[in-house]
């Protein structure tokens, strides 16, 4: 979502980040980058200087482990974030939204994009705590009540996503998806915001090269033709979850309208 950022950003909103971890247990695209044992500290570096590409200055770091994949060793370490407790952790992020006042909230849709369990751990802990911070009852210790205006979804558009996965059988290409394209991402019809973000492309790119360990992930898409990998790149997809000042009118495409 870094062209919602840079497009809002443009027009004065000021955005926020929050990380449950530092990806502590990921691959490392060059061995001379990391090592297992500061793999944390270098991406943690990398976000920043990611950040810093796209203007984004407010950052938050809830210390938790990563979790890896889904029937790893490290998914079942006692240290890993989808063992902590949901109450800790909508605990953290209302703090965070009442000190922050966001009025449009953005987490991973329910699939976590691609299935990663830390991602599916944060949707659900974030629309939690995005219903949480205006409920005054719930964690009065993190200050007075505050409701945020919008929660919305981001994933991948299916239908993308299918086109790029049909392209590679034509090719014999091994799939490099870590889930199956028909449950991966947003189905189309589902898809609150298409937001046009060619223009910001180009620094886009050069925000994601700043994630140097990280830098094998979706190399696939190098071999896709423009054509089909356009839908996946020039647009960015938003699902309304939740609002407080109504839905959004189709073709709209606007996260801040009626706010």
């Amino acid at each position: 979502m870094s062209g919602a950022i840079l497009k809002y950003g443009q027009d004065g909103v000021e955005s926020g980040l929050i990380c449950a971890t530092r990806g502590e247990v990921g691959e490392i695209a060059d061995p001379s980058l990391a090592t297992a044992e500061n793999l944390g500290l270098v991406r943690e570096g990398e976000l920043r200087a990611a950040a810093e590409v796209l203007g984004l200055h407010n950052l938050w770091f809830l210390d938790y482990r990563d979790s890896g994949m889904a029937g790893t060793p490290e998914n079942e370490d006692p240290r890993a974030f989808v063992k902590t407790s949901a109450a800790e952790v909508v605990g953290k992020l209302v703090a965070i939204i009442r000190q922050f006042r966001p009025q449009v909230i953005v987490t991973f849709d329910e699939t976590g994009g691609y299935g990663h369990p830390d991602h599916i751990a944060i949707y659900r802990h974030t629309t939690s705590a995005f219903h949480a911070a205006a409920d005054a009852v719930q964690y009065p210790e993190h200050g007075p009540a505050y409701s945020a205006a919008k929660l919305y979804y981001t994933a991948f558009p299916r239908g993308a996503v299918r086109a790029i996965a049909e392209w590679m059988r034509s090719q014999n290409i091994e799939n490099s998806f870590e889930m199956d394209p028909e449950k991966m991402g947003i189905p189309d019809e589902e898809i609150s915001i298409w937001l046009d973000v060619r223009q910001w492309r180009e620094i886009k790119d050069r925000s994601w090269a700043m994630h140097r360990t990280q830098a094998n992930s979706g190399a696939f898409l190098e071999q896709v033709p423009e054509e089909i990998k356009r839908k996946w790149e020039d647009f960015e997809c938003y699902q309304l979850a939740a609002s407080r000042v109504g839905p959004d009118v189709e073709g709209e495409n606007d996260l801040f309208a009626r706010v």
